[in-house]
């Protein structure tokens, strides 16, 4: 069975990688504001996944295609 080549062309849209990038700046800021807050890696991590999550959803609504 002859192979196919796999398909040419971005594997993230322009808008997908701010939305991305974007969400993960918010990510580590909130992320380092909490360590310093709280001194705890684990509800800086908590903290963390809580920003990106919130601000994908963010992003993703104000970054209209």
């Amino acid at each position: 069975m002859p192979s196919t080549p796999p398909p040419s062309g971005p594997l993230l849209s322009v808008r997908a990688a701010l939305i991305f990038a974007l969400s993960v700046v918010c990510a580590a800021a909130a992320a380092g504001l909490s360590y310093l807050a709280t001194g705890s890696a684990p509800d800086a991590g908590i903290y963390a996944g809580g920003t990106f999550a919130g601000a994908v959803v963010f992003f993703n609504k104000i970054i209209d295609s």
